[in-house]
């Protein structure tokens, strides 16, 4: 490829344009410029912004840009319920074009990830004014400590074992941004198998943004009725630029995909359960999802789901304990998030803010989630995946290590609210089957062939 482009490299502030005027060009609608469509692209694109100011060192700012948009988009989910018409506004491109774009952005996407080159990545994982920040609060809170941290030595920002987590899953999702350098001539053994958890890593995050496209696609397929809209949500989700940036990041996309395919499979309690539970035990926050679902199918397919459920998360915890680990208890309470309320060193928006005001935002976070059990009363797909990604959303405003980035783990329902239909008929007593397995129906109207 050098050999034909020469140095050639997408900036993340070119990207940014060139994104945001593809987005435009294909997703506004110029004839109905008030439309809510058009209000949700613009917050989209509102995002990369502070992405830039990340990217770019201005942390504090960034951050804080991020949460705001974020808060808005908070609400918009939260409101998506109330609005029942929902005209269908298609794409200026057609199937065949989004089909080949977003193709066209799934390959050149992938194969960063094979190369190790994902341009502006690494801003979101070493973050030296953070450290720095954190020298001058230690400096002038512990004064009088007897160890004093020497000048020259920056102070250690949150670390993959204290993330609320499965923590094998992060040790694991660390090797995907790992740079190979060459081989160890006193250990290459040690050599081999980094590079050999390298490729598994890029692998799986490769592997997990196929099945998020496929699942967002099939869903508009399946319960949209519409395959243009699948589409059009995964291609606008490939065109971001947050995907560009952090396209590597497994522990982003792996639980992305798996609440992409949760709602895919919610006819299948059972599945949807398991999904769930893998995600919950991978990530931690998706288990506040379970009053939302719980609620969803509390007429019909509660006790599948809660079955699907209970078992991943029981295998997983088993796991940990097959695995030996003297550390089985601690690795436990970091799956269930039990640390994660008060940490040490907190990382983004909380590095530069007072961590202790995260617990209302918990108190808030834990409340609005126990709510939708309740409310809506008469839960349908539509409020299922509105809500869901609120959930989702909500949990980036406590989340302590750089909360706010991990943005996959809502966007694609996010996506698919926004371009989602009227669904007010798809509740869980119409679309479920009242016993755990069913035959599938034949097809009616099959011409037979002439004997």
């Amino acid at each position: 490829m050098q050999e034909i482009l020469f140095e050639y490299e997408m900036h993340p502030t070119t990207w940014v344009y060139v994104s945001s005027l593809m987005t435009i060009g294909i997703y506004f609608k110029f004839r109905r410029f008030w439309s809510v469509r058009n209000l949700d692209l613009i917050g989209l694109i509102a995002f990369s912004p502070s992405l830039l100011l990340i990217s770019h060192d201005f942390y504090q700012a960034g951050y804080l840009w991020l949460f705001a948009i974020s808060g808005v988009f908070l609400i918009r989910m939260l409101v998506d319920s109330v609005m029942v018409r929902r005209p269908l506004l298609e794409p200026n491109l057609s199937a065949s074009g989004l089909a080949f774009t977003g193709v066209a952005l799934l390959g050149f996407l992938m194969t960063s990830v094979v190369t190790g080159k994902v341009v502006g990545g690494d801003k979101f994982l070493v973050q030296p004014a953070l450290q720095e920040a954190h020298a001058i609060a230690a400096s002038e809170t512990d004064a009088s400590a007897e160890k004093k941290q020497p000048a020259d030595e920056t102070p250690p920002v949150a670390a993959a074992d204290t993330v609320p987590g499965y923590p094998p899953f992060y040790g694991f999702a660390g090797f995907a941004n790992e740079q190979l350098g060459p081989v160890d001539r006193d250990d290459p053994a040690r050599s081999h198998r980094i590079l050999v958890h390298v490729v598994a890593a890029r692998t799986v995050a490769i592997l997990a943004h196929l099945a998020l496209v496929a699942g967002m696609v099939l869903v508009g397929y399946r319960h949209f009725d519409n395959f243009e809209t699948g589409m059009a949500a995964a291609t606008l989700y490939l065109l971001l630029p947050y995907t560009a940036q952090l396209t590597d990041q497994v522990d982003h996309v792996v639980p992305g995909a798996l609440l992409a395919w949760a709602v895919y499979s919610y006819r299948r309690p059972l599945i949807a359960g398991a999904l769930i539970g893998l995600a919950g035990s991978l990530i931690f926050y998706p288990f506040f999802l379970l009053p939302l679902w719980c609620g969803f199918y509390w007429r019909r397919g509660l006790i599948r789901f809660a079955v699907g459920t209970v078992v991943v998360v029981l295998v997983m915890v088993l796991l940990l304990l097959i695995g030996g680990s003297t550390h089985f208890f601690d690795y436990a309470k970091q799956m269930f998030g039990v640390n994660c309320v008060l940490m040490p060193t907190p990382t983004g928006f909380w590095a530069f803010h007072e961590p202790a005001f995260r617990i209302p935002v918990i108190a808030g976070f834990v409340a609005l989630c126990g709510s939708m059990a309740l409310w809506p009363a008469q839960k349908n797909l539509g409020t299922l995946l509105s809500c869901s990604a609120a959930v989702m959303l909500g949990s980036q405003f406590w989340h302590p290590y750089n909360g706010g980035i991990y943005m996959a783990w809502y966007l694609p329902l996010l996506l698919m609210t926004v371009f989602r239909p009227n669904l007010e008929d798809r509740v869980a007593l119409s679309a479920l089957p009242e016993v755990w397995y069913h035959l599938r129906r034949p097809r009616l109207g099959r011409v037979q062939r002439a004997s």
